[in-house]
């Protein structure tokens, strides 16, 4: 009798811990969505309201006044969308070929047949922590002779060492039966790696592909450098930036009150807090977009590429 109320006293016990578990487990989430979700949505609010208004503050998840103003003006610039196409066309070559050409480093390295094996690992990941510097590196793109080429964009950032880390950890971890037999079979190591590593490798590679992506799509500070004098080379992540610039310029020397000030002119203009607002969103949106198609990988292939076996 006391054994069976000792039974139901723990099982009374356990399912209230389970209850406040879950409790905090999901408010806990909650305010983690929010946290994360707040700042978007302002900037879309923000981007969507006047931009004079937006100078008042007090914008929360909902513009005050609504306009199309703020993506007219950025839209209304001539070059946007030829630096849009230039933009996902780097992105989308420089990652198909960054992943694979990691790929194939990353299995070559993984093998340990491969007698230079060690020395090559640790070449690269010395590179991880010495930098020959910006100077340098600008004169070694010239020596190249990739100034003033889309090439500059994915040549140099062509194998990523974080990567290659992750991707090598990855390979390391599939049985190497596998590839007995398929050596067994008469297959070459590129027969390999196409037929065997790659399928089952789909989930590291899908997130490698998004962390390339986000940095090619992001990148704009090698177009400053390499690519400025070549308007048919800019980015959209550059042209944003000047656009920036253009509005910081104009807003310069005028105060808060005058930007306020309730007159037609001025109901039509952009400032810097609304033009940065609506840049937010517009660099933002296509990553979103993408990310849910490699979402059932990421968490997969960040959990198996960083943890050998």
């Amino acid at each position: 009798m006391k054994q069976r109320k000792f039974f139901k006293a723990t099982k009374n016990h356990s399912g209230v811990g389970d209850y406040l578990f879950d409790f905090f487990n999901y408010t806990f989430l909650i305010f983690l969505c929010v946290v994360m979700l707040y700042p978007f949505l302002n900037q879309v609010a923000v981007s969507l309201n006047e931009a004079t208004d937006s100078l008042k503050g007090g914008i929360f998840l909902w513009p005050r006044i609504f306009t199309w103003a703020n993506y007219k003006y950025v839209f209304g610039e001539a070059s946007i969308f030829h630096a849009f196409y230039i933009s996902v066309l780097r992105t989308v070559i420089g990652t198909l070929t960054s992943v694979l050409c990691t790929a194939m480093v990353a299995y070559t390295i993984s093998r340990k047949d491969y007698v230079l094996r060690k020395f090559v690992t640790i070449a690269f990941v010395i590179t991880m922590y010495i930098n020959g510097g910006l100077i340098p590196n600008y004169l070694l793109i010239k020596d190249l002779g990739l100034l003033d080429s889309f090439w500059v964009y994915i040549i140099p950032g062509i194998i990523g060492v974080f990567n290659l880390i992750v991707i090598r950890s990855f390979i390391e971890g599939i049985p190497d039966s596998l590839f007995e037999s398929a050596k067994i079979d008469g297959a070459g190591d590129f027969t390999t790696f196409i037929k065997i590593v790659l399928p089952l490798s789909l989930p590291v590679l899908a997130t490698v592909s998004l962390f390339v992506a986000v940095g090619q799509w992001n990148s704009w500070f090698d177009v400053f450098l390499y690519n400025s004098s070549d308007t048919n080379l800019s980015t959209l992540q550059y042209e944003l930036m000047k656009i920036l610039q253009n509005s910081n310029a104009s807003m310069s020397g005028k105060t808060a009150s005058d930007a306020m000030a309730n007159t037609t002119a001025q109901a039509n203009m952009v400032t810097p807090t609304s033009i940065r607002a609506t840049m937010t969103i517009i660099a933002s949106l296509p990553i979103i977009m993408v990310y849910p198609f490699l979402q059932k990988y990421f968490v997969k292939g960040l959990t198996l590429g960083g943890v050998k076996g």
